[in-house]
């Protein structure tokens, strides 16, 4: 199973931020400079956390991104679910059906390994992500604001 480089980014946004409630909130440009992507791909990835009410975004002087409640104990598997949508490991049906599909094992067995993937990650929350040693190299990533 391989999660889509929005789904990567998202995740690595959520970490960074779980670090980071303590010295108050970062910006997105914050954000993606640290994780060394560009704003644009950030700002996606932000607003589609927004929706999820992962992450809470304030305007103005003091504002910034922070996880919510939901975000720093969400279920990894629950997010990478979401993130990643509902679509299956093969591509069945389209323009040029697969002419298997209705006898095909593997689909089956796919769709059974992808949710054995989720599975996995179900039990682990952000907090679970981010502690050491993971917790002090996202730190360490910190981009400084300017004085």
């Amino acid at each position: 199973m391989r999660l889509t480089k929005f789904t990567d980014l998202a995740l690595r946004a959520v970490m960074r931020l779980a670090v980071r409630e303590q010295d108050g909130p970062l910006t997105t440009q914050e954000v993606a400079e640290a994780m060394g992507v560009p704003a644009t791909h950030m700002a996606k990835a932000v607003t589609r956390l927004q929706h999820l009410g992962v992450v809470e975004a304030r305007r103005g002087r003091g504002g910034g991104l922070a996880l919510t409640g939901l975000g720093r104990h969400a279920s990894v598997g629950w997010l990478v679910r979401e993130l990643e949508g509902e679509d299956e490991v093969v591509a069945c049906e389209g323009d040029q059906p697969c002419p298997l599909r209705g006898a095909c094992r593997l689909r089956r067995a796919l769709r059974d390994a992808q949710e054995a993937f989720y599975a996995t990650l179900d039990p682990l929350t952000v907090a679970d992500l981010v502690g050491s040693p993971t917790g002090p190299v996202l730190l360490g990533l910190a981009t400084r604001r300017p004085d």
